[in-house]
């Protein structure tokens, strides 16, 4: 049974897609990896890493100079003080900055002087060899993937492909880390985010049972429903909640994903049941938009008044991940107690 709302309330003590939205032979002494399993001993180079196109990867030394022409994948590598020299931009948007850079990150990406390159969908090759790149990282999936390119990119300099549809952002700061050199400080990330989220589960206390979902609201569009296997649905167990899963026969995505699931409009009062719904990449104006919509009135959080906009976009890295917790630290106002009252 869904627990009562008038229980769940919770009053804070502490001041807590957007994209789904060169290659060589390994030595004979090296090996390939798959995901999670290191190859090399750390700190030691050239070491080879297999990516997600299960492609054997060398990279002869620690890189200095790396460019990632995906713009999801760059506040990982700056999370890491990878040193991104460049990296492609988002399309102008609420989320991004002037430069094209997602706001969570944008400032560090300032601060390191990383050159904004292309926007994403205008691939401009000559421009990344300028940079004169010793590692290239490339997205698999989403609109700012350039599988296509792979080949091209790689005879400029060691190219990984990364799949961040099927990685929390922890096992892709795991995979980023022993591809820059930088495993001790993807481990610092891991265990200062985990640290917090503990902390945060004994302070809200979420009764067991409580179910969420967690969308990118599109109104009449199609919308983005966080999956039980992503990201996202990790993060909120951590914190005491139960994701609610999206019906199979709802979910209209063309190629398999672990993130998310897209879902039409008319569908959404058969999918968003979760005690909670929380809304990602929006605000108050959202909210209230999202909460006023006439086919959405009859929802368990719309009725409870349990609605709630989070500012992060939909890929989940380190810094995005941090900005969830401070809202939850700072200012989730508890179930059944919406910030729109």
């Amino acid at each position: 049974m869904r627990p009562s709302l008038s229980r769940i309330a919770v009053a804070l003590c502490l001041g807590i897609l957007a994209f789904s939205l060169g290659s060589c032979a390994a030595l004979p002494d090296e090996q390939g990896r798959d995901a999670g399993t290191a190859a090399f001993e750390a700190g030691h180079w050239p070491r080879t890493l297999t990516d997600s196109m299960h492609d054997p990867i060398r990279i002869p030394a620690k890189p200095e100079r790396i460019v990632s022409t995906s713009v999801g994948l760059t506040g990982s590598l700056l999370a890491l003080d990878a040193p991104v020299i460049a990296s492609a931009t988002a399309p102008a948007g609420p989320d991004t900055d002037g430069d094209g850079f997602f706001k969570h990150w944008a400032d560090v990406a300032s601060d390191r002087k990383v050159d904004p390159l292309y926007e994403i969908g205008k691939f401009d090759l000559e421009e990344i060899e300028d940079q004169k790149p010793d590692l290239i990282i490339v997205a698999a999936t989403g609109a700012d993937s350039e599988v296509d390119n792979v080949g091209a990119l790689r005879k400029i300099a060691p190219t990984i492909v990364v799949d961040y549809a099927d990685k929390d952002w922890n096992e892709l700061s795991k995979l980023l880390g022993e591809a820059t050199g930088t495993e001790e400080r993807a481990e610092q990330n891991s265990a200062a985010i985990n640290e917090r989220v503990s902390a945060l589960r004994s302070m809200l206390a979420i009764p067991s049972g409580t179910t969420a979902s967690i969308i990118s609201y599109a109104a009449h569009g199609i919308s983005p429903i966080a999956k039980t296997t992503g990201p996202h649905a990790q993060l909120f167990r951590g914190l005491g909640f139960t994701v609610v899963s999206t019906p199979k026969k709802f979910d209209t995505s063309t190629q398999p994903r672990e993130d998310f699931s897209f879902v039409s409009y008319r569908d959404l009062p058969a999918t968003l049941t979760g005690d909670a719904t929380f809304l990602l990449a929006a605000n108050k104006k959202a909210t209230t938009a999202f909460t006023s919509d006439e086919s959405l009135a009859q929802l368990p959080s719309v009725q409870s008044g349990s609605v709630f906009p989070l500012t992060t976009a939909h890929l989940l890295d380190y810094y995005a991940t941090q900005k969830i917790l401070d809202y939850f630290e700072h200012d989730f106002p508890g179930l059944g107690s919406s910030e729109l009252e």
